[in-house]
């Protein structure tokens, strides 16, 4: 599946809160995580969080935004109200929470897909975003990005119930989720699937903020949850190609195609030869520059 999202900022808002959905509308996060799971307590305040969503949708409040409520989990009791109600015009996809292995994400992929059917609604509609939430899921990160491949369009680490489940600590230098965060990253590129970093717990340090977006830009991830509105500018400027990498990129393709048209086979530059994965990385930096500037 050729994947064509900008997902830089995924921001959760709690959907029985129309207060915070209404503030939520007025940002612009690049993606509206809708949570009907554990942000909605008590459990009677999910239908609301169903219908508030519901309501919205129908209105056209989320028009030109990209909306991915997230469900609870298959073992919960509530998924298959979740998305029944929930398989509409204007909602994107759904985060599946606690993917534990490939067989979450095919199982969820057969029930979306038995949904569409029922409804007449064409086959493939709705995405899926995985939420990577424990140890065994990050070894599983392999068959969870291949399980679906026709509808995941990304991963997303949760920290929180990952380092609860390993037993660990967060550090100051994020050392204890530097592996998982790599493997997730790892195997979300092998597949074609978009790496969404996890959320930055210390919500009023933008410094220390700063210093994870580095973190998780140079591991390969492409975006961030996001639980604060005032996270999106950093987020934005990491997870955006700088004036810098579009001149670069706009040269060696430049230089790549003249040496083509030369007969040339291969570009140099200052002394050194600009290869395929130059020209690869190039493509991909004005791809998501092309998709951050619409």
């Amino acid at each position: 599946m050729i994947n064509n999202y900008l997902m830089r900022s995924l921001m959760f808002v709690p959907a029985h809160n129309t207060k915070l959905i209404d503030s939520a509308l007025r940002r612009d996060a690049d993606v509206l995580l809708l949570d009907i799971e554990d942000s909605v307590q008590p459990v009677e305040n999910k239908q609301i969080a169903r219908d508030n969503i519901e309501k919205y949708v129908k209105e056209g409040k989320f028009k030109n935004k990209i909306v991915f409520p997230r469900v609870n989990d298959r073992e919960s009791g509530h998924l298959l109200k979740d998305v029944y109600q929930l398989t509409l015009d204007g909602i994107e996809g759904f985060m599946y929470p606690k993917s534990k292995k490939g067989e979450d994400i095919y199982f969820f992929g057969k029930l979306l897909e038995t949904i569409e059917y029922e409804k007449g609604i064409p086959l493939q509609t709705f995405k899926i975003i995985a939420l990577i939430e424990t140890p065994g899921a990050v070894l599983n990160i392999q068959e969870i990005c291949t399980a679906c491949p026709e509808r995941l369009v990304a991963v997303a680490f949760g920290c929180e119930d990952y380092m609860t489940e390993l037993g660990g600590k967060h550090d100051p230098e994020s050392q204890s989720i530097f592996t998982a965060r790599s493997i997730i990253a790892m195997g979300a590129k092998a597949n074609n699937v978009i790496p969404i970093d996890t959320v930055h717990i210390r919500v009023h340090d933008l410094e220390d903020l700063e210093r994870n977006l580095v973190i998780g830009r140079n591991l390969g991830f492409e975006g961030m949850l996001v639980l604060n509105p005032k996270e999106i500018p950093l987020v934005h400027q990491y997870y955006s190609p700088s004036e810098e990498e579009v001149a670069w990129a706009t040269e060696m393709l430049a230089l790549s195609e003249e040496a083509v048209l030369q007969g040339k086979g291969v570009a140099v530059k200052d002394d050194k030869f600009i290869g395929p994965p130059m020209v690869k990385m190039a493509k991909n930096i004005l791809k998501k520059h092309q998709l951050a500037t619409k």
